[in-house]
């Protein structure tokens, strides 16, 4: 291997560390706070976004579901096409878009609100259509992605996946959320059986 691509590849790690790092310099305690409200009582929660931020969505609902808050993931794509109908008034819709203004999101958006759901929107772009949209906006701010055009969805991936975990480690506390709880719902693997009592640990 080149020591150019070593040295890529160290720098990726360093400016995504640096990126999850910086949240705490701009970490909108109020906001975050609200939002923790809104999904601990949502009937049910959506989350939506395009590409990169899709895989992220997917895996905050994914982990939503993983605390026994109902939750799924709407493709953009399937939203407009009646997939909206999932969401009712008082429900959550977590939206996330770094531009905060993704073409395909803004009629989910505004259907959202003339539906009566609960809007977050993640972005870096607090002045965009989707964050005026919304109910509660939680910022995110990138310095630089991680490869050499910064191009590629790298730190403002990975930063988005840390403040997902963050509202999930909150709502634990906030809702009581039990180990035991989640051995009955995840019986499956090796942590399904040290869960279960089928390992020790």
């Amino acid at each position: 291997m080149k020591e150019t691509s070593l040295n890529a590849a160290l720098d990726s790690m360093k400016i995504e560390a640096k990126a999850v790092s910086d949240i705490l310099d701009y970490f909108d305690k109020d906001s975050f706070a609200q939002a923790v409200e809104y999904l601990k009582n949502a009937g049910h929660i959506c989350t939506c976004a395009s590409g990169s931020s899709g895989i992220a969505a997917k895996k905050f609902a994914h982990t939503l579901c993983c605390i026994e808050q109902s939750a799924q993931f709407l493709p953009p794509s399937e939203a407009v096409h009646g997939g909206m109908g999932a969401l009712k008034k008082g429900d959550v819709l977590v939206m996330i878009s770094r531009g905060g203004k993704t073409d395909e999101l803004i009629p989910i958006a505004q259907v959202c609100n003339k539906k009566g759901a609960i809007l977050i929107t993640i972005t870096e772009n607090e002045d965009s259509i989707l964050a005026q949209l919304a109910d509660v906006v939680l910022p995110m701010k990138i310095e630089r992605e991680s490869d050499k055009y910064n191009v590629q969805a790298t730190a403002s991936f990975v930063m988005t996946i840390a403040l997902c975990d963050a509202l999930i480690c909150a709502l634990i506390e906030e809702t009581g959320y039990t180990k035991e709880m989640f051995g009955l719902i995840h019986p499956g693997g090796a942590v399904g059986k040290r869960l279960n009592g089928g390992e020790n640990g």
